[in-house]
């Protein structure tokens, strides 16, 4: 299993903008599996696990990774994972993380909360970030060599730093001009 795999679709789920059903659907993206099952009870299940999951993140960024994990825990008694092969031909077997039939939600939050909690284990809370950019709030997994990631794009870094620069600029015109 890949674990790195799942815990980027926790980010993906806590960046995702789920207002309809047509927002699930673009953001199951091609996965034709998910998207034909899925049904406005995922649609809000998926909006509660992206509030919890948002505040592991939170947790975990700034530290408190006794609440990340109490979070987790919690997040893996409602969404347990049952792991199982499944292939679509002979040479495509791969793992699941939930049992067959499972509600659209229950598989994907198993398996986004199971490679999260794989991912604190890991590296701790602190690879979990929150784009330091105060327009954007997405949050991201911190997979720089040393751990100095600070944005969830090079977009919102550079909107960022220009930003920064613009205003350095502006105040020493006024400190010039005064």
């Amino acid at each position: 299993m890949d674990f790195d795999a799942y815990a980027q679709t926790a980010a993906d789920l806590v960046n995702a903008e789920l207002t309809d059903m047509a927002s699930l659907h673009d953001f199951f993206g091609g996965r034709v599996w998910w998207t034909e099952r899925a049904t406005e009870r995922d649609l809000s299940t998926l909006r509660r696990a992206k509030r919890k999951l948002r505040e592991v993140f939170v947790k975990g960024s700034s530290g408190d990774d006794a609440g990340a994990v109490e979070i987790l825990n919690t997040l893996l008694q409602q969404f347990p994972v049952q792991p199982r092969i499944s292939g679509h031909s002979d040479q495509d077997w791969h793992m699941h993380v939930t049992s067959r039939g499972s509600a659209v939600a229950s598989e994907f939050v198993a398996g986004a909360v199971w490679g999260l909690s794989s991912w604190l284990c890991r590296y701790k809370g602190a690879r979990f970030g929150v784009c330091a950019d105060a327009r954007c709030g997405n949050v991201y997994l911190d997979t720089s060599s040393n751990n100095c990631r600070r944005f969830c794009s090079e977009r919102c870094a550079t909107r960022s730093h220009v930003a920064a620069h613009r205003a350095r600029k502006r105040e020493a015109a006024a400190a010039a001009a005064a």
